[in-house]
């Protein structure tokens, strides 16, 4: 199952760096991001699109913020 969830994670890294976003982050914690910081007049538009898309999860960018800010990603290898 966890192979299944890397690649999910892997596709959504790609499609984020295809509309310039950082390689190492996924849409859900972009969006949530901006959205947060409330940059530009239509960050919000992404943040609610895809808390309705993930409507089962509880606040899902915001998780996955969190998840990229404590590096969860991460192999066990590169914990400290």
């Amino acid at each position: 199952m966890q192979y299944f969830r890397n690649i999910a994670i892997a596709i959504d890294q790609l499609f984020n760096s295809f509309l310039r976003g950082s390689p190492d982050e996924t849409l859900s914690s972009r969006a949530y991001r901006l959205y947060k910081n409330n940059k530009y007049w239509y960050s919000a538009y992404p943040y609610y699109g895809i808390t309705m898309l993930f409507f089962w999860q509880n606040n899902h960018c915001k998780g996955a913020y969190k998840s990229e800010i404590e590096r969860k990603h991460l192999p066990y290898e590169f914990w400290e």
